[in-house]
């Protein structure tokens, strides 16, 4: 582990980035190419929280995920900018489907093989936006905000989340729920495990709430493959809290939702987007009314990181993969370079960096890719002393991780296709 050593004299500061992240019209996202943009974009928001060691970066991003070696140049970029390291850096996605996703490990192996067509690897608006969020950073740092109390909220949110995987009375998944549900026997079935809090964490400057981050687990998909990038239904709870109270910067980031999606309460209807985004909105806001401020000082503030070696899936064979990029379709070869990027990454010995935010008896742990949300209940239940939240969604090299049984059970996110 690592840890950061509090300087007494220093006070905790906190400074704000924001930034449009939304891709131009023409540019490929995670399935289609963009063809135009209407009122709402793609955000990268995040913080950097200074006085307790080196600083400490908090990053979330609306797009589908970034992978490999694009998740490190994301949390190298940030620790520059910021004077810390990049094992202090966390950049997670919020998963939303009309998004770009974002691996340079798959770009080069796709360049290396003599690809033409690099699909949604195709990186060059990412590789700006880097740029761009060097400077948001950097800029933002003049900006710092003393920061006195942080404060905890948890609130219930309604008819949103239910568990994707229906099993059969034999122990096996027998259907899936996806976020788009038109089966009405299927939304019809209990919403089964899932997580139904939402949390907040808010930082004051006394008792001026300077920051809000949220904490949700679900697939955030009403519909998609529109052409249009959209924040989906939790970036629109996002914007109406921003508008609800614009002096506080308004995070929020996906929890372990791998199996976690609307489909009970979403049968496809357009509308249920705004449905579901004023069902999370009103959570984030009744969760940060629940919090209350406790002060907090360069000793209250930590941080912590464990690396740890997440085993590549025995399907993953390299010279299979090699033949897909030698002489498969393009939409092969795409896949198989983001399975080969991951493959590669784990036999170079390759760690996924695991991270955890102390904020006295406030904790966040920072996981990596689409993890199931009975990793996210189990963090809650081992420290019931302390108040937990997650953000999952990290490094999006792995795909799902489900639990060990959830392997032998099949279903989509545990097949050769999800999981890594």
């Amino acid at each position: 582990c690592t840890l950061g050593f509090a300087d007494d004299t220093a006070p905790v500061r906190v400074s704000t980035f924001d930034l449009d992240v939304t891709p131009p019209v023409g540019s490929m996202m995670a399935y289609d190419p963009v063809r135009l943009h209407d009122e709402l974009g793609l955000r990268c928001r995040g913080i950097v929280i200074s006085g307790s060691g080196k600083p400490i970066v908090l990053c979330a991003v609306d797009w589908i995920g970034i992978a490999n070696e694009a998740h490190d140049a994301f949390r190298d970029v940030l620790s520059r900018a910021a004077g810390t390291t990049p094992d202090r850096v966390a950049v997670h996605c919020l998963h939303q489907h009309d998004a770009p996703r974002c691996d340079f490990t798959a770009e080069r192996i796709l360049h290396h093989s003599g690809a033409t067509d690099l699909g949604p690897f195709e990186s060059s608006f990412q590789k700006t936006t880097l740029k761009q969020l060097d400077q948001a950073v950097k800029a933002g740092l003049t900006g710092a905000q003393e920061i006195t109390h942080a404060g905890f909220g948890s609130a219930l949110v309604q008819k949103v989340a239910s568990n994707r995987r229906l099993l059969g009375p034999d122990g096996l998944v027998r259907a899936t729920r996806y976020t788009t549900c038109r089966d009405a026997a299927m939304r019809a079935e209990p919403e089964g495990t899932i997580d139904p809090e939402l949390n907040c964490v808010v930082l004051y400057n006394q008792q001026r709430p300077v920051v809000s981050m949220t904490y949700y687990a679900c697939h955030p998909q009403s519909y998609y493959r529109t052409g249009i990038p959209s924040p989906d239904f939790p970036g629109i709870a996002r914007i109406m809290r921003s508008q609800d109270s614009p002096e506080t910067i308004h995070i929020h980031f996906n929890g372990a939702g791998g199996n976690i999606g609307a489909g009970k309460y979403n049968d496809g209807d357009k509308a249920n987007r705004l449905i579901l985004a004023s069902r999370v909105a009103d959570a984030m806001e009744r969760a940060f009314e629940d919090a209350r401020p406790f002060p907090i000082d360069a000793d209250s503030v930590d941080w912590r990181t464990v690396s740890v070696a997440l085993p590549p899936a025995p399907h993953l064979k390299v010279d299979e993969l090699e033949a897909k990029l030698a002489s498969g379709s393009a939409a092969e070869r795409q896949s198989a370079s983001a399975d080969l990027a991951w493959l590669n990454r784990c036999q170079s010995g390759h760690q996924i960096l695991l991270g955890c935010l102390a904020l006295d008896r406030v904790r966040v742990l920072h996981m990596p890719g689409e993890l199931f949300v009975e990793y996210q209940l189990l963090a809650k239940e081992m420290q019931t002393d302390l108040r937990v939240a997650m953000a999952a969604y990290g490094d999006y090299g792995p795909g799902y991780i489900g639990t060990e049984i959830a392997y032998g059970q099949g279903g989509y996110e545990t097949s050769q296709r999800a999981s890594r």
